[in-house]
């Protein structure tokens, strides 16, 4: 029985004379995700008020027991004095040495805040335990600040990340749209041409034109034959008249083969090529730059639309009396305990014995 006996004896002294009473702070909140719905979703019927965030909360409940928090909450209310109001002589366990490393501090932490995340629902409990009610509350607000700048900067990250690749695309997009424009421009400045396509339809027209009264001088040529001498002056005017359209339809021929414009001597076909080209390219340009636009305004609306923010369901609270150390149930639990191991002892000896 010395097995049960003593083992109770020394906790129950140490509770009830050495352990200092504790003073607990609950507070509880979630990660909460407000979706602001567009006017057409409003009359459609369709809203979502708010909605939470699993991953968020996953974060979040990480979060809670990191060295990083333990650093920030010690910076803001002296974590090391609070729980070192009572002398680590007199409560070793419970109570802190202030000259401990930040991973003493970071262990007393897990023994003094107790954390429950309902992964179902996406709450998250807290209870801080301190030597003073009003300690445990402020511990329990620092804890609660933090949180809520932590999961500010994971919706400013979010935001930068939703837009980031949509504005490098409109970015680039403006940029292709630019230099299209601007080859666009030295083409026309090189050949003082703005559209070739016009020039080519009214040099064709001349060309229908003049072969039009090509034939017309023909008939009126054969006319004269039948009609008069060899030797009349109308014949020969005619002829004339032939030799020189012909000359001036050769000539418009040469210019939709040869450019002359400029003197630049490049071969006119080659120049609406080139300028076709430019065109395709600026209307390509155009279409990407919409595109990437819409898309861009569209990752801004969603940014807008959606707001990530913790929702405290249980503010920080000031105990008026002590619950802590729960004296009781841990000395049920270490009788327990000892029973069980007393037990398996005598079990052992009786069974060593029976083989003798």
């Amino acid at each position: 029985m010395f097995v049960v006996l003593v083992p109770a004896f020394f906790t129950a002294f140490y509770l009830w004379t050495r352990a200092a009473d504790q003073y607990a702070s609950d507070v509880g909140f979630s990660v909460r995700t407000e979706e602001k719905s567009s006017a057409i979703e409003l009359l459609g019927g369709i809203t979502e008020l708010s909605g939470s965030s699993s991953s968020d909360t996953d974060i979040l409940y990480a979060f809670l027991s990191s060295q990083e928090l333990v650093r920030k909450v010690n910076a803001k209310v002296d974590l090391r004095a609070i729980w070192s109001r009572v002398d680590i002589e007199q409560d070793p366990f419970f109570a802190f040495d202030p000259s401990g490393t930040i991973e003493d501090l970071q262990d007393h932490w897990d023994r003094m805040i107790s954390i429950v995340y309902d992964s179902g629902t996406g709450l998250i409990d807290l209870e801080v335990l301190a030597f003073d009610p009003v300690d445990a509350q402020k511990i329990a607000q620092a804890i609660l600040e933090e949180c809520d700048s932590m999961i500010n900067a994971l919706s400013s990250i979010a935001r930068q990340d939703s837009i980031k690749y949509t504005l490098e695309e409109l970015e680039n997009a403006v940029e292709r749209l630019k230099n299209a424009r601007r080859t666009l421009t030295e083409f026309r400045n090189r050949t003082q041409i703005v559209d070739p396509s016009i020039d080519t339809q009214n040099q064709m027209g001349l060309l229908v034109t003049l072969q039009q009264q090509l034939a017309d001088s023909l008939i009126e040529y054969d006319l004269l034959q039948d009609t008069t001498r060899e030797n009349d002056p109308r014949v020969t005017q005619a002829e004339r008249r032939i030799e020189v359209i012909n000359a001036r339809i050769a000539s418009e021929r040469r210019k939709l083969g040869l450019g002359e414009n400029g003197g630049s001597g490049e071969a006119f076909a080659n120049l609406v090529g080139e300028y076709e080209g430019l065109i395709v390219d600026r209307e390509f340009a155009e279409q990407a730059y919409t595109a990437a636009l819409a898309a861009h305004d569209g990752a801004l609306a969603e940014v807008r639309k959606q707001s990530r923010y913790l929702a405290a369901h249980v503010k920080p609270t000031l105990a008026e009396k002590s619950e802590h150390p729960k004296r009781v149930k841990i000395m049920l639990f270490l009788l327990l305990f000892s029973f069980f191991v007393w037990s398996i002892l005598c079990l052992v000896f009786y069974s060593l014995r029976d083989r003798k």
